[in-house]
């Protein structure tokens, strides 16, 4: 690929073989990197190789980089708020807020479901999300927010429910569906980072299953979305992989077999619940606006949004 030729997203999508709208987020997560000429945007062939570098070559295990400053120091308004999470849905959040309160920054910070919950901890975010689930319990997030935030009132309020399952090539050519498949030699399995609520559900059904994690072929190999592990399944650099539903509806020549309906929820102090900002969040959450705005993008059941599921 000539390192003097510029795409557009159209044509990255195709070099790729992953869908335009893809692009644009890849570009929009600063996962790929891009510049405007006019209005027109463009990427660097040499950028395109960059990230499918970057693809191959995720550091595992990586603490994310999260702002210095600490929630307690944000006294006003008008300094700040701290969102962390992976989700589609907490971008249409994030711009709802920021329609009632243009003058604060609401700041995202694309991590993990136990990596958001050490963040509230530390006292480094505000309103964090997690999608854990819990084999002993059969539930999502109470136990482990339980256990993560000792001492510290907390509410577990829902945002949506959603799909969770393997992404495949498309038409499944090698019959995979079940979580037993996983430890089949001839499969390829690209894995999520450690503290992503899909991390953990496959660990705990691995657990379940009785399946070494050494008898997954690709266990070791980690992506950081759910669209990079769909991506690698539409190269055909590997077989299967796990993640939302939507996600598998962006990339091409993906397929996706549901395997558990799981509740992505938010979860924050209690202590905060009363503030304007916080008012503001369930508001918008319980608003039609905003249930129409993410039914209309496909995938997700709202029909407990803005519920409280529980208080630890």
């Amino acid at each position: 690929m000539p390192e003097d030729i510029s795409y557009t997203p159209e044509e990255v999508a195709k070099i790729l073989k992953i869908s335009k709208y893809t692009v644009y987020e890849l570009i929009k997560r600063d996962e790929l990197s891009a510049y405007h000429i006019g209005r027109k945007v463009r990427v660097d062939s040499a950028d395109i190789e960059a990230y499918k570098r970057n693809s191959k070559n995720v550091t595992p295990f990586s603490t994310p980089v999260l702002p210095s400053t600490s929630p307690s120091s944000f006294s006003t308004l008008d300094e700040g708020l701290i969102i962390c999470g992976q989700d589609m849905t907490l971008d249409i959040l994030t711009r709802h807020l920021e329609r009632k309160f243009p003058h604060v920054r609401f700041l995202r910070q694309n991590i993990g479901s136990i990596d958001g919950l050490m963040a509230l901890y530390r006292g480094m975010a505000n309103v964090v999300t997690a999608h854990l689930w819990d084999s002993d319990t059969n539930e999502y997030n109470t136990p482990y927010v339980r256990r993560m935030l000792p001492g510290h009132k907390a509410l577990i309020i829902n945002m949506v429910y959603r799909a969770e399952g393997f992404y495949v090539a498309k038409g499944n050519p090698k019959k995979i569906l079940t979580w037993a498949d996983l430890a089949r030699s001839d499969l390829r399995f690209v894995n999520r980072e450690r503290g992503s609520g899909a991390r953990v559900l496959l660990d705990e059904q691995l657990r379940i299953q009785g399946i070494a994690h050494q008898h997954v072929n690709g266990y070791s190999n980690e992506e950081m979305s759910h669209v990079a592990v769909a991506s690698k399944i539409a190269r055909g650099e590997a077989d299967v992989g796990l993640g939302i539903e939507k996600a598998a509806q962006q990339v091409n020549n993906v397929d996706f077999v549901s395997l558990q309906i799981e509740r992505y929820d938010l979860v924050i102090r209690k202590e905060d619940i009363d503030k304007p900002y916080f008012q503001a969040l369930l508001a918008i959450l319980n608003s039609a606006a905003f249930r129409n705005e993410v039914l209309g993008i496909g995938s997700y059941d709202v029909s407990h949004m803005g519920e409280i599921m529980a208080e630890v």
